[in-house]
C-alpha cells in the first residue's frame, strides 16, 4: 500500500486551533516536518545544536534576531543556524508554516515557558 499524502493547509485549517502548537506532518530521516500557525510574538530562543528551518505556506512572518529582523512571504524559506537567539512572529493573522527540525528540537529550544511543547500531536490526512 502507497503511502498516504496530507493536503498540509486543508488538514492544518481543520485541526490546529492553538498558536504556535506545531503538528508532525511526517518524518524524513531523523528530522521532522511540522506545521503552525503563529501568532503575534513567540519566545526569544535558541537552539544550542539544531538548526531550524522556516518556509511559509501562507501568510507573512518576521523572525526577529537581537540584529535585526527578517521578514518572510508565502513561498520563503530560511535557516536559523544553531545556536542564534531568535523570535518569529506573525505579521498577517494566523500564518501557516513549515518547520524542518530534528526530532529532539523543543520548540522553545533552550527557555521553557506557556509556549514548549513537548509532546507534539501528529496532522491527520482527510
Amino acid at each position: 500500500m502507497p503511502p498516504k499524502k496530507v493536503n498540509i493547509l486543508a488538514a492544518a485549517d481543520r485541526q490546529i486551533s492553538t498558536l504556535f502548537d506545531p503538528y508532525i506532518v511526517g518524518e524524513v530521516n531523523q528530522a521532522q516536518v511540522k506545521v503552525a500557525k503563529f501568532g503575534e510574538a513567540f519566545d526569544w530562543h535558541s537552539h544550542a545544536i539544531e538548526d531550524e528551518g522556516f518556509f511559509v505556506l501562507r501568510g507573512r512572518i518576521a523572525i526577529d534576531f537581537r540584529d535585526g529582523t527578517v521578514e518572510l512571504d508565502e513561498g520563503d524559506f530560511m535557516v536559523v543556524p544553531q545556536g542564534i537567539e531568535h523570535r518569529p512572529r506573525s505579521l498577517t493573522k494566523n500564518p501557516t508554516i513549515l518547520l524542518f527540525e530534528p526530532s529532539t528540537t523543543l520548540n522553545t529550544g533552550d527557555v521553557v515557558s506557556d509556549h514548549t511543547v513537548s509532546d507534539l500531536k501528529r496532522l491527520q490526512p482527510e
